[in-house]
């Protein structure tokens, strides 16, 4: 059931018992106000006939008279009046016709008021000759109280229906707004993150409406960074298997076309029995075997960092720091590398990893540096990574390569964040910030060593 059906059914029941309530009330009111009118008509007409015996006691023709006094009571509303003895007269109240259709016979017995006799014998001159019968007869009585009850309906009967019409069509205007932010908030499920509401409202429904605008909008950017991020991973794995294929083609693949001439020429001194000239054919495709094997080795390191699931994060980072120190021996590097660092999670580790290798090849290639200084280091429910060195730094105009746009959205994925510190001439830094994956006891020991 919609809420406007709702209200309205609790507003229905408000008045019904509202309704039920003051007909309860007339109820008890309107019983006793038959009840009294009965009594008190009883009471009039008995003291109308003893006043009116008084008189008959000088009567010449009392029987005459007791008759008038019979026909004296015709018209009278409440009382039926009858003469018993040596005459017969009697009179009966005229039955009002309701303007509202036939008195209902359940409301009679509602009232609960029926008719009541009194006998009031006449002695004329001593004689006990007649006798005259009161009777009340209430159904004029109760036929006003039904009058005024059916009249009094109209007004209450009015006035509910106004109200609920009113109630229907201001409700079904206050709820308006919240049908268009439901169909506002599909728009958003189906992914139109443009949608806004506007228009003027309550104070209530206006808090409502800038909060869901303020969703919306962020929804948006979030989707335009979403797409962004896409648009930057589609762009980084394209550069990352170009120059996997750049590679292959200009390190792997002269190895293996050398191998494929020298096991060739092998095949072709066996078959004419030269045996010692096929030997110096297989050493060189040994000795070919040798560098691609380096090459296919540095190429997975890239992929994949050397040494981290198989005996964790220190010894991934030792290899890549050892494969940059066998190529620029003059450069120093220190590491330091917290032991509660140890256990944070795959997606952590993998991620400190590819910050040092990036931050390494960066520095290596392009700042002329003499000291590189890798930290690894927890910071409550935090590691902190910071890779610097004192090299050239990067000049001012120029803005990061792939390489450190690729590991702060890789951060950022993360729930991390990551910055640079930058000074030309005399140094670049990176300080990168990540959740750990996994809580457990610090072991307050920090290990610094040089490489």
């Amino acid at each position: 059931m919609s809420l406007r059906f709702r209200l309205i059914g609790m507003v229905c029941v408000a008045l019904v018992v509202s309704l039920a309530l003051g007909a309860a009330t007339a109820w008890i009111n309107a019983s006793r106000s038959v009840r009294t009118e009965m009594r008190s008509a009883l009471l009039v007409g008995r003291q109308t006939i003893e006043n009116a015996i008084e008189r008959l006691q000088n009567s010449g023709d009392p029987l005459h008279d007791l008759e008038d006094l019979v026909a004296s009571f015709d018209g009278n509303r409440h009382l039926r009046v009858r003469l018993i003895g040596e005459g017969e007269a009697i009179t009966a109240p005229i039955v009002e016709r309701p303007p509202f259709g036939p008195l209902p016979g359940w409301f009679i017995r509602l009232i609960g008021v029926g008719s009541t006799a009194d006998r009031v014998p006449i002695v004329v001159r001593g004689r006990d000759d007649a006798t005259i019968v009161l009777e009340t007869d209430p159904h004029n009585e109760i036929l006003e109280v039904w009058n005024e009850f059916t009249g009094s309906l109209v007004t209450p009967a009015v006035f509910s229906s106004l109200t609920i019409l009113l109630i229907y069509v201001f409700i079904g205007r206050a709820l308006r707004p919240l049908a268009a932010l439901a169909v506002a908030l599909e728009q958003v499920g189906d992914g139109r993150y443009r949608t806004r509401i506007a228009g003027r409202l309550g104070p209530e429904l206006a808090r409502l409406r800038d909060s869901f605008n303020r969703m919306a909008a962020r929804l948006a950017d979030a989707d335009a960074e979403n797409r962004r991020l896409n648009e930057q991973l589609l762009t980084l794995q394209e550069q990352e298997r170009s120059e996997l294929a750049r590679d292959l083609h200009d390190e792997v693949s002269p190895f293996l076309f050398a191998i494929n001439i020298d096991a060739t020429a092998a095949s072709r001194l066996l078959n004419d029995g030269r045996a010692d000239e096929a030997r110096d054919r297989v050493q060189s495709i040994a000795d070919a075997v040798r560098p691609m094997q380096r090459q296919v080795r540095s190429m997975l390191g890239r992929l994949r960092p050397i040494g981290l699931d198989e005996f964790g994060l220190r010894e991934a980072i030792e290899n890549m720091i050892a494969f940059w120190r066998q190529r620029r021996p003059e450069i120093r590097y220190q590491l330091a590398i917290s032991t509660e660092c140890e256990g944070l999670g795959e997606l952590v580790g993998l991620t400190i990893c590819r910050i040092v290798q990036e931050c390494l090849s960066n520095a290596v290639r392009h700042a002329g540096p003499t000291l590189i200084t890798v930290s690894v280091d927890r910071e409550d429910a935090d590691v902190r990574v910071e890779v610097a060195d004192d090299g050239n730094g990067m000049p001012e105009p120029r803005r990061p390569g792939y390489g450190l746009v690729g590991i702060g959205e890789r951060v950022k994925a993360i729930g991390g964040s990551l910055s640079f510190s930058n000074k030309p001439a005399q140094g670049f830094a990176v300080a990168a910030v990540l959740p750990c994956a996994s809580e457990q006891q610090p072991a307050c020991v920090s290990v610094r060593e040089e490489l």
